[in-house]
């Protein structure tokens, strides 16, 4: 028998190995986006260059990069308890960090359930919405409804639920009984709107339509992000969550509240449930309950649907889900020290009273070459540039590589979308930095 042949060794900083998720890997490969440092509102690259940082790493470094505080309480946790079974065993900081969560959470969402990801907390409401409808005796109710333009991970129950095409069409049939609400965004009727656009409330009655179709007794669960973040910066209608919540309570289907990019801040509040006046029966959260520095993710849970588990006997498990590291000690420790940041520091009430200076920064790109449209809302803005005619995407993406060799500055794309989401701690002049370095590299790609 011959022997296979030896794999050619690697150089030390040989790029080949990472597969990179959602990246165009043959084109980062030539002109690579490496960072190797970063500090508050800065990357930092190799040769020393510092890189304003405009997209809070991927929406998650909201109380900055590399904050004292945090980094010497994952430093001491690592040194005291490095891991605990979260499987009929718990350390204490879970338990402090479940109940920081919740004092934010509106309403009666009072029980946190944790995991490492959007993707899983995602994964984890529609398994809680699922199980709840079972114990109580509605073991029909299966069907989930999401929206078309979300996104929800990418778990094989986020990517049902989600609506982004390339997220979906690789991979089969996914999970059977799904539904999609339209999405909100309409150019000719919400074009340069400054915060939630006037038109578009009624679309929330689309499910009406698909209750009708369905039946209620069949639907379990519809879950929308507030804000439709990753494809855009889609803010709701004024009245669209109210409307959705009231037709939820009408027909007995939980509405979750996918806010992983939302919540801890984002929108001026510790959730965008609270700026708008909608109590969901579910919350997802991740990324800013850490700053980014600890992978951590979580649903927030009414108090009525956890309670309808814990009719068993006491000794049975009574929700068959979890993960090896839910509640990990470091993220928890880390999650502590970041809410003691947003509460310090007074984070969430700085992102609502810079939120007009930041729209104002953003619309003066108005009337440049190109440029479509702007949306915000909180310390978020998105810019849709218009689509060369032979390749969708290539105007947005050679924008944002061009942002960071030439401008420093680091941005998100969506298809021809530049999204800005900046970490709260940012300050008015360098609102004007952004947006100046933005216009700059928008007009060199005109």
């Amino acid at each position: 028998m011959s022997r296979p042949a030896e794999k050619p060794a690697l150089k030390p900083n040989d790029l080949e190995a990472f597969w990179m998720p959602f990246t165009a890997n043959r084109s980062f490969k030539k002109r690579p986006r490496i960072v190797v440092r970063a500090k508050d509102m800065h990357y930092y690259t190799a040769e020393g260059r510092a890189v304003l940082d405009g997209a809070a790493g991927m929406w998650c470094c909201n109380a900055g990069h590399n904050r004292d505080t945090i980094v010497a309480a994952i430093r001491a946790e690592a040194e005291t308890l490095d891991y605990a079974p979260p499987f009929q065993f718990a350390h204490p900081k879970a338990f402090s960090l479940a109940s920081r969560i919740a004092a934010l959470a509106p309403g009666d969402l009072d029980h946190v359930f944790f995991c490492n990801s959007g993707s899983e907390a995602v994964d984890t409401a529609l398994k809680i919405a699922l199980a709840y409808h079972n114990v109580r005796g509605e073991g029909a109710r299966t069907r989930l409804i999401g929206r078309e333009r979300g996104y929800h991970g990418v778990g094989f129950g986020g990517i049902s639920v989600g609506g982004m095409p390339n997220n979906r069409k690789y991979f089969g049939s996914l999970l059977a009984g799904v539904d999609h609400l339209p999405h909100t965004y309409n150019r000719e009727e919400q074009a340069f709107t400054k915060g939630e656009p006037e038109w578009g409330a009624h679309l929330a009655d689309e499910l009406e339509r698909i209750v009708a179709l369905h039946d209620a007794s069949t639907i379990a669960a519809v879950i929308v992000e507030p804000m439709a973040g990753s494809t855009g910066v889609l803010p709701p209608p004024k009245g669209y969550l109210q409307r959705l919540r009231a037709i939820c309570d009408k027909y007995g289907i939980l509405l979750i509240f996918d806010e992983v990019i939302t919540g801890f801040g984002r929108l001026g509040h510790a959730f965008a449930a609270e700026r708008y006046g909608v109590a969901p029966d579910m919350i997802t959260f991740a990324k800013g309950v850490t700053s980014g520095a600890v992978p951590m993710g979580g649903v927030v849970v009414r108090k009525g649907i956890h309670d309808t588990f814990m009719r068993g006997p006491e000794h049975a498990i009574e929700l068959f889900h979890g993960y090896t590291y839910s509640a990990h000690p470091l993220a928890c420790a880390a999650g502590l020290a970041t809410l003691d940041l947003y509460r310090d520091e007074k984070l969430f009430e700085r992102a609502k009273k810079l939120e007009p200076k930041w729209a104002d920064a953003a619309m003066s790109l108005k009337g440049l070459p190109g440029v479509l449209d702007i949306r915000t809302v909180g310390l978020t803005a998105a810019i849709d540039l218009a689509s060369r005619p032979d390749a969708f995407g290539k105007r947005a993406f050679e924008t944002m590589d061009r942002a960071f060799h030439e401008d420093d500055l680091m941005l998100r794309v969506a298809g021809e979308t530049l999204a800005l989401t900046p970490p709260l701690i940012i300050t008015e002049s360098q609102i004007g930095e952004m947006f100046e370095k933005v216009a700059k590299v928008i007009k060199a790609g005109a």
